[in-house]
């Protein structure tokens, strides 16, 4: 149901997002430049440092893909420079200012420092260097841009999203967060009108893609150092939608995303009786999911969706109701979401050895815990066996006691040390923060913490047996665990 009404704490911290946020171009991020925006219309030369990254091998693709002329370096090789090379990207392999030739822009990632060779000789020579969230805005600029946007779903919702447009005969293009299993890519470039991307609100550069329609599916505590504390998140969410010309579409489910789209007419859906469109599931087991969709207590069809989870179910009922908002039939959208394949490391089978069933799942937040280790036990197996790695240092110090309950539907529990991702350890931050919260609310869990993969295959070998699950869940390089066990169980 939409109305409008209140927000004006909402509104006030919103206005606050707006003055600290930099302008695009601004140089606030690492390694970004003072610039005039970047124009796409026309043919460039572009290049691009960390290409080998997930995000920016995406933008090097749709760079290419569009007609700029894309050059490009990373650290190592890897079978992401090969399939650029075949785009005609021009790769490097190591970092040297001679690396970057006669340009009109550099791009990176905020991954890249700021005192590499090829962007502090781009700077001398007066290349404009550019983010790798200015870059995205140029692209989403040639097009009708549609906005995925939510503390956890969005590389799913989106990828979703593209498929039913291009099942809808609507010729998409878009940048997510994640290789689609249906075309081993996160990216490509068509001839429609409608381009999707995966919005990150991590750092707040979200807010400058200059999105028509946008989707939150959900606002929860996360990148809270950026913000300031969550009243800062949810007033960029609220900015996000204010300033999209709409359609806005929220999830009805999550408290905050549906009170901010009550504050925007957005419209919404989820399983809540009130919303615009209800999502009621009929069937859930590991090998998918059935629901109807209902709009104002009509029936609009079923979909059977073979990915399992009802968050999955809700990420697939906030894709379909964007794409019928700018113009995709339900018909469409049934049948494209009834051969989803997936993308990489959600909910992702790996295998199976001595009747072990290995899943990897990129879950790190305590309620995408709860929704992974949830669909897991509706899988059917005898024991869920869950290898939990904590990621980055501050997301543990701020949210460990959250994570009290998010293993409740694990049989076993092993956490291991936090992985990194580029920042410095911190005193007394250890995954042992996980176990305490665990054991304080379950003082019988089974939880053991073993921060050492040598540690983790030496016990799994010895804990596991026929009907088990074995589900890693984390953002870092947990996702080749599996594999090491699949190794060693096969020998």
């Amino acid at each position: 149901m939409r109305a409008r009404g209140g927000g004006s704490n909402e509104r006030a911290a919103s206005e606050r997002i707006r003055q600290q946020s930099a302008p695009l171009g601004g140089a606030a991020a690492e390694g970004g430049d003072p610039m005039s925006e970047l124009d796409l219309a026309s043919p460039k030369r572009i290049h691009v440092v960390g290409v080998g990254g997930a995000g920016m091998s995406a933008i090097a693709t749709v760079l290419a893909r569009m007609g700029h002329v894309v050059s490009g370096s990373d650290l190592k090789a890897s079978a992401g420079l090969e399939r650029l090379r075949a785009l005609g990207v021009d790769v490097t392999v190591g970092h040297d200012a001679a690396n970057v030739g006669d340009v009109d822009a550099v791009t990176t990632s905020t991954a890249v420092a700021s005192t590499n060779p090829e962007l502090e000789g781009a700077r001398e020579r007066g290349i404009p260097v550019l983010r790798r969230a200015e870059t995205l805005a140029a692209i989403a600029a040639t097009r009708r841009t549609i906005a995925v946007a939510g503390t956890h779903g969005k590389t799913t919702t989106s990828s979703m999203l593209a498929l039913v447009l291009a099942e809808a005969g609507m010729r998409p293009s878009f940048i997510i967060g994640g290789e689609l299993n249906e075309i081993g890519s996160g990216a490509a470039w068509d001839d429609g009108d409608w381009f999707v991307v995966e919005a990150d609100e991590s750092d707040g550069t979200f807010l400058e893609l200059g999105a028509e329609v946008v989707l939150v599916n959900n606002v929860e505590p996360d990148h809270l150092e950026h913000y300031g504390g969550f009243e800062g998140l949810v007033a960029a969410f609220e900015r996000f939608l204010a300033e999209a010309p709409g359609p806005r579409v929220v999830c009805a489910d999550d408290p905050i995303a549906s009170r901010l789209g009550r504050i925007h007419d957005a419209i919404s859906f989820g399983q809540e009786p009130e919303a615009d469109y209800r999502v009621q599931v009929a069937e859930t087991g590991r090998h998918g999911t059935r629901f109807t969709l209902s709009r104002e207590g009509r029936l609009l069809g079923e979909v059977a969706l073979p990915v399992p989870g009802l968050h999955n179910a809700l990420n697939a009922a906030g894709a379909l109701v964007t794409a019928m908002t700018v113009g995709a039939p339900f018909e469409a959208g049934a049948a494209a979401l009834g051969r989803y394949a997936g993308v990489a490391r959600r909910f992702q089978f790996r295998g199976e050895r001595g009747g072990v069933t290995f899943v990897d799942e990129y879950s790190h937040l305590p309620s995408e815990v709860r929704a992974a280790l949830a669909t897991a036990r509706d899988g059917g197996w005898d024991r869920v066996v869950s290898v939990f790695q904590p990621h980055r240092y501050s997301r543990t110090a701020a949210l460990w006691p959250d994570f009290a309950d998010a293993f409740v539907d694990a049989d076993v529990l092993i956490v291991t040390d936090v992985f990194p991702a580029g920042e410095a350890p911190r005193p007394g931050v250890t995954g042992r923060l996980i176990v305490r919260a665990v054991l304080d609310a379950h003082p019988s869990a089974r939880v053991a913490y073993l921060p050492r993969r040598h540690e983790q295959v030496a016990y799994l070998e010895r804990l596991l047996r026929p009907g088990d699950v074995c589900l890693t869940l984390g953002a870092g390089d947990l996702t080749s665990l599996p594999a090491d066990l699949l190794h060693d169980l096969a020998s």
